[in-house]
């Protein structure tokens, strides 16, 4: 069951209920301490009354006359009023009161302990006597040679002491007020910060919605990955653990969130991480994978004050990641279905004109020269395929080279070929084989199309037991120095931006070099020349860029 309750309320019921139990201990060990401390100040000065009373020679004297009571009645009276006490009574040893507030009770027995007087010593007690209850004090008058000849007792009564006490109360009750209304407010304050912060909900509540956000964090499809702003990782779901590898990552204490710097990943996705800036679909490659990363703040509530709304808190950024490997490679396919139908188109078209010569060659008669020609053309064509076939057994490469030709054909750049070798690529996918060669073929002939007048582009392609060596080497304009330590980072391009964004092409094929453990350098004075090699068997990572 949920209770309508929230944390705010809870707490400031049971610190209020705190701070009253607390002022009601404190409050009644206090009490109870100041009225012992008026007791016994009350007792004190008693004991100091009646000592000075003993001490005058007046007592003494007074004590071996005939009648001690006239002459002691009138001066017991006298420091009572002086003294501010209820009584004081001067009796015999035996008991037999000489003086008394009450002249009746003259004569009669005090009531109350006188032992210890007797013995020369003083008693301090609280005890009912003909006035009531009452605080006194009892001492021996004695004489010259120290025997006892008269006992005084000095009281005041409880009724008086209570009053005194009384006078009392107001502070004690004024500090208990003020520690019941300084209680009350910080816990109103300290509830106030709990309701904002919690948005007024109750810890059942709380546990259900983190159970829910729980449920959803680990079942949803893409990656999410939470990052304060001290660049540690507070959270991360089943999803960004797999795409970024992070399992077994990071520190094992829940209490200390990994930073950034602990976690193996990539520096432009670690990058992006730290700068906490927004981004909507941007592709990153880490690894063998390519995501697409969106980011943005994780704010809190908007608060308002006496002095308007304030903005909202910024406690991070959120990251969510999707996996685009597998529709690149898609995209990879799609490209080279368009560049051998590309290759289809500009053949057709270059056939339809060399069929339409031969036709006109025939209607002249002129049969031979039809025949040679037709020969020639044929030759021309089969002998770039036998090239590529014999040299790397992978019929899809040479289908994309003579596409290529063809596309460079109509671009107004001539493509050289160069083959040799009669190896084979066991253990490299074709796909990677096409994004590899295609983009670096791209690149070549955009190049070479930009010059003036649009120059030459030089493939070779060698193969042998080791791997495949792939050149590729345009007469474009050089790469600055620069520019080669970033080229192959994705987002770094020389051209324009246009739909479906730049920097991506050398960025891919940097990374299927990597995942083929081959080698990929630049190198040319005179425009630029990549070179691969492909090992024919997976070896570990690597990469070389001078």
């Amino acid at each position: 069951m949920i209770h309508p309750w929230s944390i705010a309320r809870r707490l400031f019921v049971a610190n209020l209920l705190i701070v009253v139990v607390f002022i009601a201990i404190v409050g009644s060990a206090t009490y109870v301490d100041a009225r012992d401390r008026t007791y016994d100040e009350a007792g004190r000065r008693m004991a100091g009354v009646a000592a000075s009373i003993a001490a005058s020679p007046l007592v003494v004297e007074a004590a071996a006359a005939p009648d001690p009571t006239a002459v002691l009645q009138p001066y017991a009276r006298d420091v009572m009023a002086a003294a501010g006490v209820d009584f004081v009574t001067i009796m015999a040893p035996d008991r037999t009161r000489w003086t008394h507030p009450r002249e009746e009770e003259i004569g009669r027995p005090y009531i109350g302990s006188v032992d210890e007087a007797l013995r020369g010593g003083q008693l301090t007690e609280v005890t009912a006597g003909t006035l009531g209850p009452s605080v006194r004090t009892i001492v021996p008058a004695k004489d010259s040679a120290g025997q006892v000849k008269a006992l005084v007792a000095v009281g005041v009564t409880v009724r008086t002491v209570d009053v005194a006490f009384a006078g009392r109360l107001p502070a004690l009750l004024a500090v208990g007020l003020a520690l019941l209304v300084g209680g009350s407010l910080a816990s109103w304050f300290l509830g106030r910060y709990l309701r904002r912060v919690t948005r007024g909900w109750g810890p059942e509540q709380l546990s259900q919605l983190f159970a829910y956000y729980e449920s959803v964090l680990h079942s949803v499809r893409e990656g999410l990955i939470l990052i304060d702003t001290k660049g540690r990782v507070v959270m991360y779901n089943d999803q960004a653990a797999e795409l970024l590898g992070l399992e077994g990552a990071g520190s094992k204490d829940p209490t200390r969130p990994p930073s950034l710097a602990e976690l193996p990943l990539e520096e432009e996705l670690r990058d992006l991480f730290e700068s906490g800036r927004p981004a909507k679909d941007e592709i990153v490659l880490t690894g063998a994978r390519v995501l697409v990363v969106n980011q943005g703040p994780a704010k809190g509530p908007e608060s308002s004050g006496s002095r308007g709304r304030t903005a909202a808190p910024v406690y991070g950024t959120v990251a969510t990641l999707r996996d685009r490997t597998e529709i690149e490679a898609l995209g990879t396919e799609l490209e080279t279905m368009r560049t051998l139908s590309g290759a289809l188109r500009a053949q057709t078209h270059e056939h339809a004109n060399r069929l339409h010569t031969m036709v006109s060659l025939l209607e002249l008669g002129r049969t031979r020269e039809a025949l040679d020609f037709a020969t020639r053309d044929l030759q021309l064509s089969q002998q770039l395929t036998d090239e590529m076939v014999s040299s790397v057994n992978e019929p899809v490469l040479g289908a994309l080279v003579v596409g290529k030709v063809a596309e460079a054909h109509e671009r107004g750049v001539q493509l050289d070929v160069a083959t040799q070798g009669s190896g084979t690529v066991a253990g490299v996918a074709v796909q990677d084989l096409v994004t590899i060669l295609g983009n670096l073929l791209d690149n070549a002939i955009d190049a070479a199309a930009e010059a003036a007048p649009p120059g030459r582009v030089g493939l070779s392609v060698e193969s042998d037991e080791e791997g495949l060596d792939i050149a590729v080497h345009d007469s474009g304009a050089p790469i600055d120095a620069g520019a080669a330590e970033n080229i192959f980072r994705h987002g770094f391009s020389t051209k324009p931006s246009g739909p479906g964004g730049r920097g991506i092409g050398l960025a891919l094929v940097r990374q299927a070099v990597q995942r083929l453990g081959g080698t990929l350098t630049i190198n040319g004075r005179r425009g630029a020349k990549f070179e691969v090699f492909l090992p024919a068997a997976v070896s570990p990572q690597k990469e070389q860029t001078p």
